[in-house]
């Protein structure tokens, strides 16, 4: 191409930037007295809006000062975007200075309920009385409660919330010890041993489990039912007259004893303590009453006072004589038999030293007995006296210690009964068992002396009566021998009567030899010793017990009833049996035969001494009185079972620790 064209190309381009440039230019010059406009505009509205939130700042600085509680501003995430002193001291945060996040405030026990809040106030827009616990910066734990609204921006979309928080944390503390001592009041209450009611104008609108459990009725019940309707005065202030006082104010509370119907029949008295619930004026608002089952104390008590009344009766009138005196021995109380034994007047007697107007004889026995009751001591003594006539009496005292409520010694009290007539029955008794004891041993040498004397010339007998048989025999007939072997039957039964006696006399000698007594060999010796039958057998099946006794006595006892056992048996076979059972305190002994039996009429009387059955010469009527006074010594019994042909058994018992074995 060549330059001509090219230069006029350049120039057409050139004018048709020029033109561009100039019509910019206007366009930029237009907008530009536009833009002016609106930013003079704007600038005349931001000096309006400025001037407008200087003042509303103005005024909600003003706000935050003024407002005394806690004020928080925060944005939907709870983050503080304001708060007033008041917050920051609550808080112990600073929202300028560290970001501040109400929620990681919230204990965690109150998360939950805080979110659902929270939701809450975004749908309603209002939050009022939200109550949770925080931990504030110093890390106590803080009661609040929050009532809160939400911020709108001109959308009228919410941008944050304000609320303003109150401190409860001692309400509450007060809420909860308030909560936790009714809890326990109402422990107290329901577990206490006393019914309680709580009434207004007589109308009972709270009982107790105890009160109910009292009467039978249940709660529900007695809300319906007015005091009057179950209970009755009965000692005290009447109800009526107790209200009135405490309506008005003269007293605040009083006891009266009152009788409790129950719903099933019957009663109670309870001892009823009334008491007034006031308000703040002091007007009377409610009536307590704690109600003590008093109905066994009651009839304790009526028995108590109906036995002192019969005591304090027969103490009056009993034959014995009561004395009360104090620690110096001056007499306080006498009763009549008292005064009836020492012939004194209860106004002689009272106030004066008693060992001396009663002049008392052994008077180192009473002291004697006066140091021990200091000691609390009470026991049994005897004492002389003079009554007032001057008669010596002998009176058996039993005396204990007499004390007073606290405890401490104040005197003693006795019990008197004359035992002189007593007395003298007890010497004469005395003076009569030493006649008896020098007789007994006189009737015992005199039976010895009897015996030796009788004895002698019944051995010169029986030797002439052997030596004129012996010698005469060829010259005597039948008859003559027979007359003399009869003599010597005669004089050897004699004999045996005579030791017989010997032996009853000494069956009660006080010199026992006591010891181990093996009664096997007793029976033994016995049976080697007497005259046993051949038809008949003494037997003894189970082993006899080794017994502490008099060897002598015991060979007595058991000879005398087995030798007349084994001759009275007339059956071919004869059969005699020593048997024996052990009981606590004694042997018993059977010794049963299958003779001819002993008729009932005789079952006591061969225990009489020369009693015997019908008209056995060889029995002395001795033996089996010898065997009772044996037994008798050993604090035994004997008796027979036995009928006429039906065989015997005879029974005895011996003590197996004898107390009187030496009289």
């Amino acid at each position: 191409m060549d330059s001509s064209k090219e230069v006029q190309l350049l120039k057409k381009a050139l004018e048709r930037q020029k033109k561009a440039r100039q019509q910019a230019e206007r366009i930029l010059e237009q907008k530009s007295t536009e833009l002016y406009e609106t930013a003079a505009r704007l600038k005349e509205a931001n000096g309006k809006l400025e001037n407008l939130l200087t003042e509303k700042v103005s005024e909600l600085d003003g706000v935050f000062v003024n407002i005394i509680d806690p004020y928080v501003v925060m944005d939907l995430t709870a983050n503080v975007i304001k708060m007033n002193g008041s917050a920051k001291e609550f808080l112990g945060y600073d929202y300028t200075k560290e970001r501040v996040n109400l929620t990681d405030l919230v204990h965690q026990d109150y998360l939950q309920y805080t979110a659902e809040s929270f939701k809450y106030l975004l749908k309603v827009g209002t939050l009022k009385n939200y109550r949770a616990k925080i931990n504030v910066k110093n890390g106590d734990e803080k009661w609040i409660e929050i009532n809160s609204s939400l911020i709108y921006n001109t959308k009228q979309e919410p941008i944050g919330a304000q609320g303003i928080i109150r401190d409860i944390t001692q309400e509450m503390e007060i809420k909860e010890l308030l909560g936790q001592q009714r809890k326990q009041l109402d422990i107290i209450v329901e577990s206490s041993p006393l019914g309680i009611i709580l009434s207004d104008g007589g109308q009972i609108i709270k009982s107790n489990s105890t009160f109910t459990e009292l009467l039978g009725y249940t709660e529900a019940e007695f809300k319906t039912m007015n005091l009057s309707e179950f209970s009755k005065d009965i000692e005290g202030t009447p109800t009526s007259e107790i209200m009135k006082q405490l309506s008005e104010g003269e007293i605040d509370g009083a006891i009266a004893i009152k009788r409790y119907y129950k719903k099933e029949g019957g009663c109670l008295v309870g001892k009823t303590s009334v008491s007034a619930v006031r308000d703040y004026k002091g007007s009377l608002k409610y009536v307590l009453a704690m109600v003590e089952d008093i109905t066994r104390e009651r009839e304790a008590e009526e028995r108590l006072n109906y036995e002192r009344e019969k005591y304090a009766s027969i103490i009056a009138n009993m034959n014995l004589g009561l004395i009360e005196v104090d620690t110096n021995d001056v007499i306080q109380l006498v009763n009549q038999s008292f005064c009836a034994m020492s012939g004194y007047t209860e106004e002689e007697l009272l106030g004066k030293v008693g060992s001396e107007v009663l002049r008392v004889q052994n008077k180192n026995i009473l002291e004697k007995e006066n140091e021990k009751r200091i000691e609390g001591e009470s026991n049994s003594y005897e004492l002389e006296v003079f009554d007032k006539a001057g008669n010596k009496k002998h009176w058996l005292v039993s005396g204990a210690p007499r004390y007073d409520n606290e405890k401490n010694l104040i005197g003693s009290v006795g019990i008197h009964l004359d035992v002189t007539e007593q007395k003298i029955l007890e010497n004469q008794k005395e003076q009569l068992l030493k006649e008896l004891e020098q007789s007994n041993k006189g009737l015992q040498e005199y039976a010895h002396i009897v015996s030796h004397d009788l004895k002698s010339p019944l051995r010169s007998i029986s030797a002439l009566a052997t030596w004129i048989q012996d010698d005469y025999k060829d010259v005597l007939d039948e008859a003559g021998q027979q007359n003399l072997t009869l003599m010597q039957e005669k004089v050897a039964s004699m004999d045996k009567l005579i030791q017989g006696i010997l032996e009853y006399s000494t069956a009660n000698d006080s010199a026992l030899d006591n010891s181990s007594v093996d009664l096997n060999v007793v029976v033994e010796k016995i049976k080697e010793s007497i005259f046993i039958p051949d038809h008949v057998a003494l037997v003894v099946p189970k082993v006899l017990p080794t017994i502490i006794a008099d060897s002598t006595k015991m060979h007595q006892l058991f000879q005398n009833i087995l030798s007349n056992a084994v001759v009275h048996i007339e059956k071919e076979k004869g059969l005699v049996e020593v048997l024996f059972v052990e009981n606590v305190t004694h042997w018993q002994f059977s010794i049963k035969d299958n003779g001819v039996g002993i008729p009932k009429e005789y079952h006591k009387k061969i225990f009489e001494i020369f009693q015997s059955i019908g008209a056995n010469e060889r029995s002395t009527g001795i033996g089996l009185s010898i065997v009772k006074k044996i037994i008798d010594r050993y604090e035994g019994e004997v008796w027979v079972e036995s009928e006429k042909d039906m065989g015997t058994e005879f029974h005895f018992t011996i003590k197996k620790e004898p107390t009187n074995l030496n009289s």
